[in-house]
């Protein structure tokens, strides 16, 4: 008895260890193959975030932007990651809320993936952790791309320049969910966008960078008394996002019962501290990426303004820093000069 339980032991654990060899085959090495390349970082943006198993390759920049664009990863082959996130509008879509196969609509606005390498959350609500748990999300959402994940391996393993290509960037090895999603986002990671005229301004000491309405509507922007923008579209002393990164409650959303239609962050952490609540969007290049708000129900800056100007729509949950504001015209005009003077350039990898 004690030598068929120890042969059913030796038995259990070379299975065991063939499985995890298997395992291994089918998803390792998932890191890009070659030497990583350095990225530029254009001025006012800080350090690159750790790649991790997504580092940025050449060859993986490739794959990734192909698969960016690649219409095959929906289920009526018509729209591809691009389709939302456009290129020429700043890689949103000008929509007030995303479009999918067959003309669905969704609930929310396209956020634009331009220097989302940097967000420690991904989408309006933060249910994903990085790029890649981001990329993979559309592709079998039911109202975007609607192509389960299965499916969306199979038509790549069905094309040979594909298999080729992966091969090429990850090894020998099948093609997987885990090195789809780890090629998209390397691609992401290139679109970086700086140098605007606010970061020539503020950070390159360049004193004709921003006009004087422009320099006026920054003061406007940071004092605590004025516009308040700056508590939650952070400053830094050497780079900025232009957000905290954190989850508000702004009262967008409402019904016309005062209700909120959305959820929001609370769908994730099921906490009522967080119903209604919504990622701080960065406000680099906002003046190019309208309409506004996680519903896009704002379509300019002006309303956008007079909206914050307005304390918000109350609710339970309305975040604090949340007020009404006094601004004259002027000011409001000086505000949106200086919101415009936040567009950098088109990322490089684009241009």
């Amino acid at each position: 008895m004690k030598r068929r339980a120890l042969f059913l032991t030796i038995l259990m654990l070379t299975l065991l260890a063939g499985a995890c060899q298997l395992i291994d085959h089918v998803e390792s090495p998932a890191v890009p193959l070659g030497d990583p390349i350095s990225l530029v970082i254009p001025l006012g943006l800080p350090e690159l975030p750790e790649a991790g198993g997504a580092r940025v390759t050449a060859a993986g920049i490739r794959l990734g932007r192909r698969l960016f664009f690649e219409r095959e990863l929906s289920s009526d082959r018509t729209i591809s990651c691009a389709s939302c996130h456009q290129p020429e509008r700043w890689f949103t879509d000008g929509l007030p809320t995303a479009k999918g196969v067959g003309g669905q609509t969704g609930g929310r606005n396209t956020p634009g993936v331009v220097n989302a390498v940097y967000w420690t959350r991904q989408f309006w609500d933060g249910r994903a952790a990085d790029l890649e748990e981001q990329a993979g999300g559309p592709i079998a959402n039911p109202i975007e791309m609607n192509l389960p994940h299965k499916v969306a391996i199979e038509r790549l393993m069905a094309d040979p320049e594909y298999r080729l290509q992966f091969e090429t960037v990850f090894g020998p090895g099948p093609i997987t969910l885990t090195r789809v999603v780890r090629a998209i986002a390397s691609y992401e990671r290139t679109l970086l966008s700086g140098n605007s005229p606010f970061d020539r301004y503020f950070y390159g000491g360049e004193k004709g960078a921003m006009s004087a309405a422009a320099i006026r509507g920054l003061e406007v922007f940071r004092n605590p008394a004025k516009g308040n923008c700056a508590e939650c579209h952070v400053i830094g002393e050497r780079a900025s996002l232009l957000t905290d990164g954190l989850f508000h409650n702004l009262g967008t959303g409402m019904d016309s019962n005062g209700e909120l239609t959305d959820p929001g962050r609370q769908a994730q952490t099921k906490l009522e501290a967080d119903r209604g609540a919504f990622r701080t969007p960065s406000l680099r290049n906002v003046a190019r990426t309208s309409p506004y708000m996680h519903d896009g129900r704002l379509k300019s800056l002006r309303e956008v303004i007079d909206f914050y100007i307005g304390g918000g729509s109350s609710n339970p949950q309305l975040d604090p820093s949340i007020r009404p504001l006094i601004l004259s015209s002027a000011e409001r005009d000086d505000l949106e000069a200086f919101l415009e003077a936040l567009t950098g350039e088109m990322p490089k990898e684009e241009n």
